[in-house]
């Protein structure tokens, strides 16, 4: 988001980012179905991360998918997204395959709190975008990168300026 402020600042674009009614919207990764104009203005890698004090190792996909359906053992908490999230897509499409998150997983509402959790407490494993990725968190498992897309759902010609802007 601060890319794309920076973009409508420099190029004197107003752009509309309540909820209501969108101009633009970001997204991570791909998803099924995509109704609207989208462009691909960055990237960003998805890791699975823990405290540097939790047992829990660099893992395989197997071992990630057994550490968040409960079968990896009990001496961690796992934390996951809300199910609408594009972070929680991504991990759902890659990792878990149509398998079900343990139901003693804590939500985290946003990657901040997520960030938060992982550094405050030792048993905890979690998902987090890499760029949230800060203090005492350490990388198990990389998810790979995925696209970051500028979905427009009002293309004018400061639209297409601003889209123009953030892909440089």
């Amino acid at each position: 988001m601060n890319d794309l402020f920076t973009c409508a600042n420099r190029l004197s674009i107003v752009v509309n980012v309540t909820a209501e009614e969108p101009e633009i919207s970001l997204l991570l990764g791909e998803p099924e179905t995509l109704l609207s104009p989208a462009y691909q203005i960055g990237t960003e890698e998805i890791l699975i991360v823990t405290s540097r004090e939790s047992p829990v190792q660099n893992m395989s996909v197997g071992e990630a998918q057994a550490w968040f359906t409960g079968s990896g053992g009990d001496s961690v908490q796992v934390w996951v997204y809300p199910s609408e999230s594009d972070v929680a897509r991504v991990f759902e499409q890659v990792v878990m395959q149509g398998r079900s998150v343990i139901s003693s997983a804590k939500v985290a509402p946003d990657p901040a709190q997520m960030s938060d959790v992982i550094n405050s407490e030792s048993n905890a494993l979690g998902i987090l975008p890499k760029r949230w990725k800060a203090g005492n968190v350490r990388e198990v498992f990389s998810l790979g990168e995925v696209p970051v897309l500028a979905v427009l759902y009002h293309e004018s010609t400061a639209t297409q300026r601003l889209i123009s802007c953030l892909q440089k």
